[in-house]
């Protein structure tokens, strides 16, 4: 068993997803993933499948009861990973599945910041990342009637959880995801 290679990633996904913000949301998190392996010594190729392939299930199978679970047994039957699988799944607390690795701390810890971010991004006049900074997104954090389906819960565990202050993992979601800017459309 193994990691599929990104190649084999965005074939899966692009065979369970269609829709193009669901497709920019796993590219930002790849970005995302992509940065922190390289900063903190992880398999860059390794976190950015992850990244790319968390969500992949989620338009066909959206429910609590299904998501992640069946991506989980349709990475399984094609022979990837459990490290993989393990870590999709811990991905959503409502899974029960430990975060205990790097890579599973940093999933969580960059998904729904890159949805938050996405989000800022899109009602800046420019609609680009490019000049997007951290106290724009502090600031949004603080409306709760603005991208109110992001946990802000969450964002801050997620920082807490790899031990980044939070306004460095903003600032380094920004930067990833700045370095991906064409494929996000932002």
């Amino acid at each position: 068993m193994s990691f599929p290679a990104r190649a084999e990633a965005m074939s899966i996904l692009r065979e369970y997803t269609q829709g193009d913000s669901l497709l920019k949301h796993a590219f930002a998190v790849e970005a995302a993933m992509r940065f922190y392996a390289a900063k903190r010594g992880g398999d860059v190729e390794a976190w950015g499948v992850a990244g790319l392939l968390h969500d992949f299930d989620y338009e066909r199978f959206p429910s609590l009861d299904d998501h992640p679970f069946r991506g989980a047994e349709i990475l399984r039957a094609r022979g990837c990973d459990e490290e993989l699988i393990q870590t999709i799944l811990s991905h959503a607390d409502h899974t029960g599945v430990p975060r205990t690795t790097e890579m599973q701390k940093t999933l969580f810890a960059v998904d729904e910041l890159c949805g938050f971010v996405t989000a800022a991004t899109l009602v800046r006049p420019s609609k680009k990342i490019d000049d997007l900074e951290v106290p724009s997104v502090k600031k949004k954090l603080k409306d709760r009637a603005f991208a109110r389906n992001v946990s802000r819960d969450d964002i801050t565990r997620g920082a807490e959880l790899i031990g980044v202050p939070l306004d460095e993992h903003i600032g380094n979601v920004i930067a990833a995801m700045k370095a991906a800017a064409a494929d996000l459309g932002l």
